[in-house]
């Protein structure tokens, strides 16, 4: 019976996306509908979505919103545009596409894909246009680099869902995430466009467009905009190495704190609003202003990662989670793989990278509990498995066909393939990592 309630669950969040209702609202329908089936009282149901929503956003909220005013400041001041132009100069022409990859990396850490992804176009064009190369064979570095931090690495929402869903370490995530991002990009982006050197669009239908280029822009220093873009990542990874490494002790807890997301992210910030904002001849209601556009943009991803908080409450309150932790172990199948599996399947149905792996958190998540796998790695393994199979019902699909005027089958054996490339070569990586950990 609780199994059949799972499946009803899952279908019913499929069906609800196939119909355009918002994720926030179907997750928390499905959460309420889910309760009753598995024998929830009304008292308890509402138990437990107060319970969901305070563990949620308790554990996120504020990584998650620095993370998107971060984002914002580095782009609106200029900062996004140096670094891209800066790698693609100190790359060369004959390593252009590990310029894009490094580009789309960086960019990626503190940008959320879809807005990395729309900044980033026109310099794929710009430098498609300047070198006569084709723009598949440009474009897939990027896309794989934005792809790959988007699903591997906090703050992006997802990494940082799971992270608190699964009770892991985001220093640990981050790091092991870096490790097996790194050779998973450089397959999926370099190496896959090559397939693409002498097939792609016609160049010339995008540059007789109008604003295809980047534009002019008065761009701030070359080491605030690095330093600033990767300070998240570098105190976090700091806070890492202190707390295995470092026997100093006041000195070990102060990079402990400053290692933490929230205190790196809100560092970050107010270094980023210094030099960027005042600090770059901008009034400090110009800062004000991001800073609004940034939460208002990542409102809607935060609810629906907060409905999908209470659907695991749900799942867990009701019993359901030591069933689960049950049924892996029948099955005789290592838990990474089980989750990623559950993740890929509801990717391929519902489209949604953010809302498969938020959804599968629920599922997998007391597998977790059991204490029988690495959270970590279990927040890798359900993110390599929300980028599989990306098709039709995927926002990202049409994004990426129209930007580069695609045909359908063009944007299969492109964007599909890279996204299935990323999974199954992330999930391996996973299994690998698995070993030494």
């Amino acid at each position: 019976m609780q199994l059949l309630v799972i499946f009803i669950a899952i279908f019913l969040q499929v069906y609800l996306t196939h119909k355009k209702l918002s994720p926030f609202l179907s997750l928390l329908v499905v959460a309420i509908i889910s309760g009753f089936l598995l024998g929830m009282q009304p008292a308890q149901v509402l138990r437990s979505i107060e319970k969901g929503v305070g563990n949620t956003l308790g554990g996120l909220a504020l990584v998650i919103c620095l993370g998107a005013v971060l984002g914002k400041i580095l782009e609106a001041g200029g900062a996004i545009g140096q670094i891209a132009t800066t790698l693609i100069r100190a790359f060369g022409e004959k390593n252009i596409q590990w310029a894009l990859l490094a580009t789309g990396f960086l960019v990626g850490i503190p940008l959320y894909y879809n807005a990395g992804f729309v900044i980033l176009v026109p310099l794929v064009f710009s430098v498609a246009h300047k070198a006569r190369l084709p723009l598949l064979y440009i474009a897939l570095p990027m896309a794989a680099s934005l792809s790959a931090t988007h699903c591997f690495l906090p703050p992006h929402p997802s990494p940082v869902f799971l992270v608190n869903a699964f009770k892991a370490d985001m220093g640990k995530t981050l790091v092991y995430g870096l490790i097996v991002a790194g050779p998973v990009v450089m397959i999926a982006g370099p190496m896959l466009g090559r397939l693409f050197r002498n097939a792609g669009p016609d160049l010339r239908s995008f540059l007789s467009s109008p604003g295809s280029g980047p534009a002019p822009e008065n761009l701030p220093g070359v080491v605030p905009s690095f330093l600033i873009g990767l300070l998240p990542v570098l105190l976090i990874a700091l806070g890492v190495v202190a707390e295995h490494f470092l026997r100093l002790q006041w000195l070990r807890k102060l990079f402990m704190f400053l290692g933490d997301p929230t205190i790196a992210l809100l560092v970050s910030v107010f270094l980023a609003i210094a030099c960027f904002g005042p600090g770059g001849g901008r009034k400090i209601g110009t800062s004000t202003k991001w800073l609004n556009e940034a939460i208002g943009g990542i409102a809607v991803i935060l609810l629906i990662i907060t409905a999908g908080g209470v659907f695991k409450q749900v799942l867990q309150d009701s019993g359901v989670d030591r069933y689960i932790a049950s049924f892996s172990g029948r099955w005789r199948m290592p838990p990474l793989l089980f989750g990623w599996i559950v993740t890929a399947l509801l990717r391929v149905s519902i489209g949604s990278a953010t809302v498969a792996g938020i959804t599968a958190a629920g599922v997998v998540g007391p597998l977790v509990a059991s204490g029988s796998v690495s959270p970590e790695l279990m927040v890798l393994a359900v993110g390599t498995g929300s980028v599989f199979g990306s098709h039709v019902n995927d926002s990202a699909f049409w994004m990426f066909k129209e930007f580069f005027q695609l045909t359908v089958r063009q944007t299969f054996l492109s964007w599909t393939v890279m996204e299935t490339t990323i999974s199954l070569l992330g999930l391996g990586g996973v299994l690998i990592l698995d070993r030494f950990v």
